[in-house]
């Protein structure tokens, strides 16, 4: 199968900036797509057809650390989209993935195991607690980090999804810079 990548990913495997990569992309350099969300993908074998064609070394070996895998998972998507987007945009080069409900956050977490589910606790079909619980209750995800986040969040509602599995409790809006924060921190990447 053809390893798609990341503007930031590219730009580490030529060894320059997302911008350069970026630029390349709109002159029509470099093929690429855009995800529903917006976000540039790129093919590797395009991208190493363009780095032959302008002399640029193409690395020996992959790196073999394994991309960290976060879930969002919030019925507005304007949160989600913003969420996504800084995290995309992290220097760690995350690989971000969005659920707009209980049922489609069930089965991303079964489909791509994230390391992280940053979770609304306030949607119309399913509860946060009831999410962490089954997260945490699945060997294959019993490790999963689960960062809660709510406008609603008294100190009954946060003892509670902490008795449920959630690793953090924060009010909405949360500083995006202080939430990537806690998601380097989660990761062990700060």
């Amino acid at each position: 199968m053809d390893e798609i990548m990341t503007v930031v990913k590219a730009s580490k495997y030529c060894n320059v900036s997302p911008k350069t990569i970026i630029n390349w992309v709109e002159a029509g350099n470099i093929k690429a797509y855009k995800t529903v969300g917006g976000h540039r993908r790129i093919n590797k074998i395009d991208l190493e057809a363009f780095m032959r064609k302008q002399g640029i070394p193409i690395p020996d070996q992959e790196q073999t650390d394994e991309r960290k895998r976060i879930l969002v998972v919030d019925d507005d998507p304007i949160i989600t989209e913003t969420i996504v987007l800084a995290l995309e945009e992290d220097e760690h080069d995350y690989e971000v993935f969005s659920a707009a409900d209980g049922f489609e956050a069930g089965l991303q977490v079964n489909h791509f195991k994230p390391h992280i589910v940053i979770l609304d606790i306030m949607m119309p079909d399913i509860k946060g607690y009831e999410v962490c619980k089954k997260i945490k209750s699945n060997p294959d995800t019993k490790n999963t980090k689960i960062i809660v986040l709510s406008a609603y969040l008294d100190e009954e509602k946060f003892k509670e999804m902490k008795e449920n599995g959630a690793d953090a409790c924060f009010s909405k809006p949360l500083p995006l810079p202080q939430l990537r924060e806690e998601v380097a921190r989660f990761l062990k990447l700060s």
